[in-house]
């Protein structure tokens, strides 16, 4: 029975990502008593055992010659070495040094397995190492691991019961080196050779100097790609069917019909300009399909081809390596960047792919956040549209705002909300340019996903939407709601009625803010509670569908507290 799990090694040889590789993103950090060394501890789940993991300080031999080895060693002889693993990490790069303290647990009679780590290094530098010559040398589990990207920690986990005490005789100093000297000659081999251009390619993107540099190209080029691809097929495909043969069909069969009766409220919606207006009308035969097909699909297939290609390729899996220790401080793993930025095309493609995702308080952070603080396509439209004409302070300004929120939201959600975030295990692939059949099969087992998910939510909540404005419930909401807007957020009234169709789309509320001659300030604030607010009737749908009622709730009181405290702020801040 395992109840403990040791980590030692070296200094610098990656013996902390290793630990955060096991044992996810919820760590406690600690003082060991009487010292300024300071240890941390996290879980394992192994099976259905949830195992103590202990990162023990940086430590070149059982016999100490400091207080951080001193604390190492004390800790060892602590607990019962049968119910305990200590898992040594080495540095493939200098297999000589760090086998002393290998051969020393041994000798101590502790159950090892051994973490070749840095094998990638080893690799590039013509370092090899026959691992399973040294397995039998050792009577011990080797495995070869890279913990920046996560290859062989799976089999690191999968391989950790077969750690068993076995008998070596102790060794002098000097008995112990020659012996590390005969092992040396058996098990590694030098050869001279250079980086590929490929496997520099690969090692730029996971470092976080040119990582960041790598990954901000990348994502501009991936939104300047979407948005030319989305207004395309916009413009030369679904505006000209929507326009030029549905609208002619609904105008067709509902010639004779009463335009202010009820059915005719629900169906098309309000005639603007006496004509049917896709983006404004409301209808569920008329806004309801136009929203999913002429608008947001269009988005969501440059979207997906754009992902499946960077995912495909091998580079998705090092964007999440490369933000991993920022997404742990919000309570997420890296692999949780691929939501959100499914999210900035739609919402709900984004909260639906948060199922990659393990835990319940995971899903739940990443889609609180999706639906606070990532904008979708319509969403930026609204922002841009409102704010452009004065310039780019103040769009820049609403994306500050958004992603200050983002992180402060997470960090505090990651303190507050309970639950277990085991580590998510994630092999990188080898950059490779994909074969165009596996790509478009990807991509419409995708769509026809999205599709099959989104629909019929759309069609109802406008359904539901047209129900409360037909009867005049929204009324209701607006007059209680408008001392709120006025009083804390400074703007007139009749914003309160545009804010309220925010929920429903962004890009109407847009058009029912531009009459109300507001200042660019107060566009500002309207703008940011717009971003921050109540996504669509999808999104809340969708999270429902996914989290649970509770979990909507929960997410919903999150977003209004948010919504009034930033609504404040910005008044007082840039009105005031």
């Amino acid at each position: 029975m395992i109840r403990k799990i040791y980590l030692i090694g070296n200094p610098n040889v990656g013996k902390s990502v290793i630990f955060s590789r096991l044992t996810g993103v919820q760590v406690i950090s600690s003082n060991y008593p009487g010292t300024t060394v300071e240890l941390s501890k996290g879980h394992l789940l192994l099976g259905n055992d949830k195992i103590e993991v202990v990162d023990l300080p940086g430590t070149y031999s059982l016999e100490p010659t400091s207080s951080a080895e001193e604390a190492a060693v004390s800790l060892l002889s602590e607990f019962p070495k049968n119910e305990m693993v200590v898992i040594n990490i080495v540095d493939s790069t200098n297999l000589e040094r760090n086998l002393s303290l290998t051969l020393q647990l041994l000798e101590k009679g502790f159950p090892v397995i051994t973490c070749l780590n840095m094998c990638d290094d080893a690799s590039h530098k013509g370092v090899h190492i026959d691992t399973k010559k040294l397995e039998e040398i050792l009577q011990a589990p080797v495995i070869s691991t890279c913990a920046v990207t996560g290859a062989g920690i799976k089999l690191l986990i999968e391989r950790i019961h077969e750690a068993v005490p076995v008998s070596r005789g102790k060794l002098s100093h000097e008995e112990r080196w020659k012996e590390i000297g005969r092992i040396i000659e058996q098990v590694q081999r030098l050869e001279h050779r250079h980086h590929t251009l490929r496997e520099m390619l690969e090692d730029a993107s996971v470092r976080p100097l040119t990582g960041l540099v790598m990954a901000a190209g990348i994502i501009y080029a991936s939104f300047k790609i979407v948005r030319f691809v989305g207004e395309f097929i916009i413009n030369r495909i679904t505006d000209p069917i929507f326009i030029n043969l549905y609208q002619p069909v609904l105008e067709k069969m509902t010639a004779h019909w009463q335009e202010k009766g009820f059915w005719f409220h629900l169906l098309i919606g309000d005639l603007i300009n006496g004509r049917i207006d896709f983006k404004q009308s409301l209808g569920v035969l008329t806004t309801a399909p136009y929203i999913e097909f002429g608008m947001v699909l269009p988005y969501v297939i440059a979207f997906y081809f754009i992902l499946s290609l960077l995912e495909d390729i091998g580079y998705l899996p090092r964007l999440a390596i490369l933000l991993d220790n920022l997404m742990h401080t919000l309570g997420l793993h890296g692999f949780a960047v691929i939501p959100i930025l499914l999210g900035f095309g739609c919402n709900v493609p984004g909260i639906l792919a948060t199922r990659v995702l393990e835990s319940k308080r995971e899903r739940f952070i990443a889609s609180t956040l999706i639906s606070i603080g990532v904008p979708c396509v319509p969403l930026q439209a609204m922002i841009f549209g409102l704010l452009g004409k004065y310039g780019g302070f103040y769009v820049a300004g609403v994306y500050l705002v958004l992603f200050s929120l983002v992180l402060i939201l997470g960090v505090i959600m990651n303190k507050t909300v309970s639950g277990y975030s085991p580590e998510f295990l994630l092999e990188i692939p080898p950059y490779r340019f994909p074969p165009i059949p596996t790509l478009a099969k990807k991509l419409y087992f995708r769509i026809k996903g999205f599709l099959i998910e989104a629909v019929p939510v759309v069609m109802l909540g406008v359904l539901f939407v047209n129900i409360l404005i037909y009867f005049r419930l929204f009324d209701f909401v607006t007059s209680l709601s408008a001392p709120i807007i006025h009083g804390l957020f400074g703007l007139p009234k009749e914003a309160v009625v545009a804010l309220v169709i925010g929920f429903i789309r962004k890009d109407v509320a847009v058009g029912m803010l531009m009459p109300l001659g507001l200042s660019v300030e107060q566009l500002f604030i309207a703008a940011t509670l717009l971003a921050i607010s109540f996504p669509c009737i999808a999104t809340f749908v969708v999270i429902w569908k996914e989290l649970g009622f509770v979990n909507l709730i929960k997410s919903t009181l999150i977003m209004v507290v948010i919504s009034i405290i930033m609504g404040t702020m910005l008044h007082f801040v840039i009105l005031k």
